[in-house]
Protein backbone atom coordinates (compact mmCIF):
# COMPACT_ATOMS: atom_id res chain seq x y z
CA UNK A 1 0.00 0.00 0.00
CA UNK A 2 1.70 3.26 -0.94
CA UNK A 3 -0.76 5.78 1.14
CA UNK A 4 -1.91 5.50 4.85
CA UNK A 5 -5.32 4.70 6.01
CA UNK A 6 -5.13 6.64 9.05
CA UNK A 7 -4.15 10.48 8.28
CA UNK A 8 -5.46 12.96 9.87
CA UNK A 9 -8.48 14.17 8.38
CA UNK A 10 -10.32 17.15 9.16
CA UNK A 11 -13.00 19.82 7.80
CA UNK A 12 -14.93 22.66 9.40
CA UNK A 13 -17.38 20.81 11.19
CA UNK A 14 -14.91 17.29 12.36
CA UNK A 15 -11.71 16.01 13.00
CA UNK A 16 -10.92 12.57 12.56
CA UNK A 17 -7.79 10.78 14.83
CA UNK A 18 -6.58 7.72 14.05
CA UNK A 19 -7.94 6.02 16.72
CA UNK A 20 -6.03 5.11 19.84
CA UNK A 21 -6.51 2.62 22.78
CA UNK A 22 -6.98 5.88 25.19
CA UNK A 23 -9.78 6.81 23.52
CA UNK A 24 -12.35 3.67 24.68
CA UNK A 25 -13.72 5.99 27.31
CA UNK A 26 -14.92 8.80 25.57
CA UNK A 27 -16.17 6.18 22.67
CA UNK A 28 -17.96 4.12 24.60
CA UNK A 29 -19.61 7.23 26.29
CA UNK A 30 -21.40 7.73 22.69
CA UNK A 31 -22.02 4.19 21.54
CA UNK A 32 -23.36 3.66 25.11
CA UNK A 33 -26.88 4.99 23.77
CA UNK A 34 -29.05 1.56 22.99
CA UNK A 35 -30.83 4.01 20.20
CA UNK A 36 -27.25 4.14 18.18
CA UNK A 37 -27.58 0.36 17.21
CA UNK A 38 -31.33 0.34 16.89
CA UNK A 39 -30.82 -0.70 13.20
CA UNK A 40 -27.30 -2.08 12.93
CA UNK A 41 -27.19 -5.80 12.56
CA UNK A 42 -25.58 -5.76 16.11
CA UNK A 43 -27.83 -4.20 18.34
CA UNK A 44 -26.26 -4.51 21.96
CA UNK A 45 -22.83 -2.96 20.78
CA UNK A 46 -24.01 -0.36 23.61
CA UNK A 47 -23.02 -3.05 26.26
CA UNK A 48 -19.38 -2.42 27.58
CA UNK A 49 -18.22 -5.87 27.17
CA UNK A 50 -19.79 -5.74 23.30
CA UNK A 51 -18.29 -2.60 22.86
CA UNK A 52 -15.12 -3.32 24.01
CA UNK A 53 -15.17 -6.32 21.49
CA UNK A 54 -16.08 -4.11 19.01
CA UNK A 55 -12.99 -1.60 20.09
CA UNK A 56 -10.50 -4.01 19.78
CA UNK A 57 -11.73 -4.90 16.63
CA UNK A 58 -11.01 -1.64 15.07
CA UNK A 59 -8.04 -0.96 17.03
CA UNK A 60 -6.74 -4.13 15.19
CA UNK A 61 -7.91 -3.02 12.12
CA UNK A 62 -5.11 -0.35 11.51
CA UNK A 63 -7.98 2.09 9.39
CA UNK A 64 -10.37 3.40 12.62
CA UNK A 65 -10.54 7.13 13.31
CA UNK A 66 -11.90 9.31 16.75
CA UNK A 67 -14.54 11.57 15.18
CA UNK A 68 -14.04 15.11 17.04
CA UNK A 69 -16.54 17.73 17.06
CA UNK A 70 -14.70 20.81 15.94
CA UNK A 71 -16.61 23.56 17.84
CA UNK A 72 -16.52 21.50 20.82
CA UNK A 73 -13.54 19.07 21.18
CA UNK A 74 -15.90 15.92 21.84
CA UNK A 75 -15.93 12.87 20.64
CA UNK A 76 -19.03 12.51 18.45
CA UNK A 77 -18.25 8.61 17.29
CA UNK A 78 -15.99 6.47 14.97
CA UNK A 79 -15.32 5.28 11.20
CA UNK A 80 -12.87 3.42 9.55
CA UNK A 81 -11.42 2.10 6.62
CA UNK A 82 -10.94 -1.38 5.78
CA UNK A 83 -10.27 -4.22 3.08
CA UNK A 84 -8.17 -2.62 0.91
CA UNK A 85 -7.56 -4.22 -2.03
CA UNK A 86 -4.65 -3.10 -4.28
CA UNK A 87 -5.49 -5.10 -7.02
CA UNK A 88 -8.94 -4.42 -7.47
CA UNK A 89 -8.18 -0.30 -6.45
CA UNK A 90 -10.88 -0.72 -3.97
CA UNK A 91 -11.27 -0.25 -0.64
CA UNK A 92 -14.14 -0.24 2.10
CA UNK A 93 -15.44 2.49 4.45
CA UNK A 94 -17.51 1.44 7.42
CA UNK A 95 -18.39 0.74 11.02
CA UNK A 96 -19.77 3.98 11.69
CA UNK A 97 -21.88 5.29 14.21
CA UNK A 98 -22.28 8.85 15.84
CA UNK A 99 -23.70 10.53 19.19
CA UNK A 100 -27.60 10.63 18.64
CA UNK A 101 -26.67 14.41 19.58
CA UNK A 102 -25.79 14.18 15.96
CA UNK A 103 -28.11 13.10 13.76
CA UNK A 104 -29.65 15.31 11.56
CA UNK A 105 -26.95 18.06 11.12
CA UNK A 106 -25.15 16.70 8.25
CA UNK A 107 -22.21 15.48 10.13
CA UNK A 108 -21.92 11.47 8.44
CA UNK A 109 -22.08 13.60 4.72
CA UNK A 110 -19.15 15.87 5.97
CA UNK A 111 -17.48 12.65 7.24
CA UNK A 112 -18.34 10.61 4.23
CA UNK A 113 -17.35 13.24 1.90
CA UNK A 114 -14.09 13.87 3.73
CA UNK A 115 -12.87 10.24 3.56
CA UNK A 116 -13.90 10.15 -0.11
CA UNK A 117 -12.16 12.75 -1.14
CA UNK A 118 -8.87 11.42 0.09
CA UNK A 119 -9.13 8.27 -0.38
CA UNK A 120 -10.29 8.50 -3.97
CA UNK A 121 -6.67 9.98 -4.57
CA UNK A 122 -5.33 5.94 -3.85
CA UNK A 123 -8.45 4.12 -5.22
CA UNK A 124 -11.16 3.62 -8.03
CA UNK A 125 -13.68 1.94 -6.42
CA UNK A 126 -15.11 2.40 -2.38
CA UNK A 127 -17.81 0.00 -0.89
CA UNK A 128 -19.70 0.13 2.09
CA UNK A 129 -21.57 -2.67 4.22
CA UNK A 130 -25.00 -1.98 5.47
CA UNK A 131 -26.89 -4.10 7.59
CA UNK A 132 -29.63 -5.47 5.60
CA UNK A 133 -32.17 -3.63 8.42
CA UNK A 134 -30.25 -0.85 8.66
CA UNK A 135 -32.67 1.91 6.72
CA UNK A 136 -31.22 5.21 8.26
CA UNK A 137 -27.50 3.86 6.86
CA UNK A 138 -28.95 2.53 3.50
CA UNK A 139 -30.54 5.76 2.85
CA UNK A 140 -27.59 8.00 3.99
CA UNK A 141 -25.08 6.62 1.33
CA UNK A 142 -27.84 6.30 -1.40
CA UNK A 143 -27.65 10.75 -0.75
CA UNK A 144 -24.12 10.23 -1.32
CA UNK A 145 -24.26 8.48 -4.95
CA UNK A 146 -23.56 4.65 -3.57
CA UNK A 147 -25.72 2.19 -4.85
CA UNK A 148 -26.19 -1.05 -3.70
CA UNK A 149 -24.28 -3.53 -5.95
CA UNK A 150 -24.70 -7.25 -3.68
CA UNK A 151 -26.06 -9.07 -0.46
CA UNK A 152 -23.14 -10.48 1.64
CA UNK A 153 -23.17 -12.22 4.83
CA UNK A 154 -20.49 -10.38 6.84
CA UNK A 155 -18.62 -11.76 9.85
CA UNK A 156 -17.71 -8.87 12.65
CA UNK A 157 -14.64 -9.30 14.67
CA UNK A 158 -15.48 -11.78 17.37
CA UNK A 159 -19.61 -11.49 16.36
CA UNK A 160 -21.64 -13.62 14.82
CA UNK A 161 -21.96 -13.17 10.62
CA UNK A 162 -25.23 -10.58 9.95
CA UNK A 163 -27.06 -10.18 6.30
CA UNK A 164 -25.48 -7.12 4.84
CA UNK A 165 -25.83 -4.90 1.64
CA UNK A 166 -22.91 -4.02 -0.27
CA UNK A 167 -22.74 -0.43 -1.69
CA UNK A 168 -20.37 0.87 -4.04
CA UNK A 169 -19.56 4.11 -5.67
CA UNK A 170 -16.46 5.07 -7.79
CA UNK A 171 -14.36 7.63 -8.20
CA UNK A 172 -15.50 8.69 -11.88
CA UNK A 173 -19.26 8.84 -10.62
CA UNK A 174 -17.76 10.68 -7.24
CA UNK A 175 -15.80 13.60 -9.34
CA UNK A 176 -19.06 14.14 -11.20
CA UNK A 177 -20.83 15.32 -8.01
Amino acid sequence: MDFSIQPVLQNNKVILYPLQEKDFDALYNVASDPKIWAQHPNKDRWQKQVFRNFFDGAMQSNGAYKIVDKATGEAIGSTRFYDYNEPDSSIFIGYTFYAVSCWGKSINPAVKTMMLDYVFQFVSTVCFHIGADNLRSQIAIGRLGAVKVAEQEVTYFGEASRPNFVYEINRNQWIKK
